[in-house]
């Protein structure tokens, strides 16, 4: 079933100043932090707190006046990188990670332009339970992207000291294994189970939206979005699965995780890409 939707256009002139200044907060959170002293980390709160406001605008639709959110790849891409964006401001708290600032303030200027310059179609629920679905749905891409950035920092450090050219600190600040933290690091150990705690409540958040979707769907559809969610569902399963009863560790591990992460992406985002900007085409769901 196809949803009436909204011709797509850009947004109009204040969210464009807004998204302009979240870029320029963002770019100066990306630039190296001895160049601009202690610019960066604000810059990134002020760039995060801009995006938010972004996001109510656009997917929210504050003031538009209009019922249901604006949905699309670029809209739900940016999102995501928003939690994740939070995740980082929370865990930057006891952890300061200026290597992985940068990363996530280059994906935030980023998906803040795609977002603008693709920014969906409004779509109404086509029940009271569509939105929780669409919460969960978006809520597990955070956490798994959570847990991505963490195996990204996982295997660096791990190379790096493989290659003996991590020194005293590791990669991103990180101690090697077993070693005790610094007040700028953490042990790879500890690192590791942060990474696969990411994976197991996106794992239980995406089962949650799965099962609501399937309970409250009109009729079921073997399409692209389903086929991916089930694919990285798998993945996901048979990840958490080895690393209890195999005890799957390291390079293996984030191997699957990768993947997961992949497919899943390519679920809803993948898709929506297609058929919006490749197919241009409107796209149910």
């Amino acid at each position: 079933m196809i949803l009436p939707i909204a011709p797509v256009q850009t947004l109009g002139v204040a969210p464009l100043v807004l998204a302009l200044m979240a870029v320029l907060a963002y770019a100066v959170a990306a630039w190296p932090a001895r160049s601009l002293s202690r610019l960066p980390a604000p810059a990134l709160v002020a760039g995060w707190l801009l995006h938010a406001v972004l996001l109510g605008l656009d997917i929210g639709g504050w003031g538009r006046g209009e019922p249901g959110a604006r949905l699309g790849f670029g809209p739900v891409l940016s999102l995501t990188v928003w939690l994740v964006l939070a995740v980082h401001e929370i865990e930057s708290r006891f952890m300061p990670l200026p290597g992985v600032r940068r990363v996530l303030a280059i994906n935030g200027a980023a998906v803040v332009l795609v977002a603008w310059a693709f920014p969906g179609e409004v779509r109404a629920a086509l029940n009271v339970w569509a939105p929780v679905h669409w919460l969960l749905g978006v809520a597990s891409y955070a956490l798994f992207g959570a847990a991505v950035l963490h195996a990204w920092m996982l295997d660096s450090a791990e190379r790096q000291l493989r290659l003996r050219k991590a020194g005293a600190s590791g990669a991103f600040g990180l101690s090697p294994a077993g070693a005790p933290a610094g007040p700028m690091g953490m042990p790879l150990l500890r690192l590791e189970r942060l990474t696969f705690r990411f994976v197991e409540a996106g794992f239980v958040v995406l089962t949650g939206a799965l099962l609501l979707g399937v309970a409250t769907a009109p009729q079921w559809r073997w399409d692209h979005k389903t086929v991916f969610s089930l694919l990285g569902w798998t993945v996901f399963a048979a990840l958490l699965a080895g690393r209890q009863w195999r005890g799957w560790r390291g390079r293996h591990a984030t191997r699957w995780l990768y993947a997961g992460a992949v497919l899943l992406l390519l679920a809803y985002v993948g898709s929506r890409f297609v058929f919006e900007v490749l197919v241009a085409r409107p796209v149910a769901g």
